[in-house]
């Protein structure tokens, strides 16, 4: 028996998303969000799910407050409406709104649990779509004044804010690949998208600065790792194509304040030219004070002509899979950390996303979810490694607090901690709850 310590200011906590869990999609004022728009489009979502319900985490947030206070986490990532503060994006704020997140965070500090607020978790407002959405850079100064607005209104509730998440997925998911809201299938309007995210950060972060406020200001990209299949040099070119899709692209500008050139090389082979307006990568290079970093899944790559954007194609090498389908690669976590501080020096990360879909049901009011403990227990032994490789890692967010709609899943997976009964919205404590409660008491993983 092996016992791993963790540092003694190190944080655990659990994430969530607003439209994943609020429901009241329209209550109190709130105006439609693209994926309101998106899930009521026949075919996008699984059996036509969508967010009007969720886990009505909405009405029942003391509820699920108490059981992260039992839970015994530090800290918990959640994300703010947008079309709830501001219905139609921008002009006359919705009161109602703000008094909602106002009591949320208060329940949150009485309870011992640090906010840490995710400002864009996708729910783009309708209105701004009906505008160009992010294709349209008016959308950056939106969202800068939206911003603007909850860091005041929150000054000395919440000094933990993350501007943006997961900038590949509503760049490229969103509006290449078209599987999440608004479902485009533009390359070049998905590089534009990127672009334009990269700023709204940017200026965010400017703005955050200027107000001189307390707290600290980061980002939360998704990353992934790509193995080369063989060492022909191909291959790894195929997979360091892959990982600047989803690393570079989105931390280069952040960090060095250019884009990586050998992907830019790549994307105009494709047709694709960068969009970039004087004075738009000093906005975007802004010093952060953390970064988030989202980890689920990695896989080995080879190169193969003509194979999607990339030329490349991902190769099951005998990895397990979670009940989504994804690979479980936890040596990818290890590696993509280590090659991020290598690249852009140690920076404070927080793993802001990690954990598995495992469809487990209640069985006499037990939710026996082993295979959940295992992954979780296998990516955080990866983290330990990290810290002792010289990773400046500051703490852990298991994603999901609870089941929740799973975007153009429904909710036929399941990340939770805690089981989800959709018909009654009953909360269970699933077996790795109480695993993770126990690991973030003692602080410490035993293997």
């Amino acid at each position: 028996m092996t016992i791993l310590q963790f540092p003694n200011d190190f944080k655990w906590g659990t994430a969530t998303a607003a439209y994943q869990i609020e429901g009241a999609y329209d209550k109190d004022g709130r105006g439609m969000s693209i994926w309101d728009t998106f899930s009521r489009i026949p075919g996008k979502v699984f059996e036509g799910d969508n967010g009007d319900v969720a886990c009505d985490s909405y009405h029942r947030y003391e509820e699920d407050i108490q059981l992260m206070k039992q839970l015994g986490i530090k800290v918990y990532r959640f994300s703010v409406s947008w079309p709830r503060i501001f219905p139609n994006g921008t002009g006359e704020v919705n009161q109602k709104g703000l008094e909602y997140y106002h009591n949320f965070v208060d329940k949150l500090l009485e309870n011992g649990i640090e906010p840490y607020c995710t400002l864009y978790h996708w729910d783009l407002p309708q209105a701004l779509q009906d505008q160009g959405g992010w294709e349209n850079r008016e959308t950056i100064d939106a969202f800068v004044n939206y911003a603007e607005l909850m860091f005041k209104e929150f000054s000395g509730k919440i000094n933990n804010w993350m501007t943006l998440n997961e900038l590949w997925c509503i760049s490229f998911l969103s509006n290449y690949l078209g599987m999440h809201a608004p479902g485009k299938q533009d390359l070049q309007v998905a590089v534009d998208i990127a672009h334009h995210l990269l700023m709204a950060h940017g200026k965010s972060v400017s703005k955050f600065r200027e107000l001189g406020l307390k707290g600290q200001i980061g980002y939360a990209p998704n990353v992934e790792w790509r193995t080369p299949y063989s060492n022909k040099q191909e291959d790894v070119e195929a997979a360091n194509r892959a990982r600047g899709w989803f690393v570079e692209w989105f931390m280069d500008p952040v960090f060095k304040g250019v884009y990586p050139q050998f992907m830019v090389d790549w994307y105009e082979q494709k047709g694709v030219k960068l969009n970039i307006q004087p004075g738009d990568m000093e906005a975007i290079n802004q010093p952060i004070d953390f970064l988030g970093i989202n980890y689920y899944t990695g896989s080995a790559t080879k190169y193969v002509e003509g194979s999607g954007l990339l030329d490349n194609e991902h190769v099951d090498i005998g990895h397990d899979h979670t009940d989504i389908g994804w690979d479980i690669y936890p040596e990818g976590l290890y590696h993509v950390l280590t090659f991020i501080t290598e690249r852009y020096g140690q920076v404070p990360i927080y793993i802001t996303e990690n954990g598995a879909c495992y469809n487990d049901e209640p069985k006499n009011g037990i939710v026996n979810d082993d295979r959940r403990i295992t992954f979780l227990k296998k990516h955080i032994l990866q983290l330990h490694r990290c810290i002792e490789s010289g990773v400046n890692l500051k703490g852990y967010m298991c994603w999901s607090m609870m089941d929740n709609f799973e975007w153009a899943y429904g909710y036929s997976m399941r990340f939770g901690l805690v089981h989800v009964n959709y018909r009654t919205l009953e909360r269970t404590p699933k077996e790795s709850y109480y695993w993770y409660q126990k690991l973030a008491k003692n602080n410490y993983l035993q293997i």
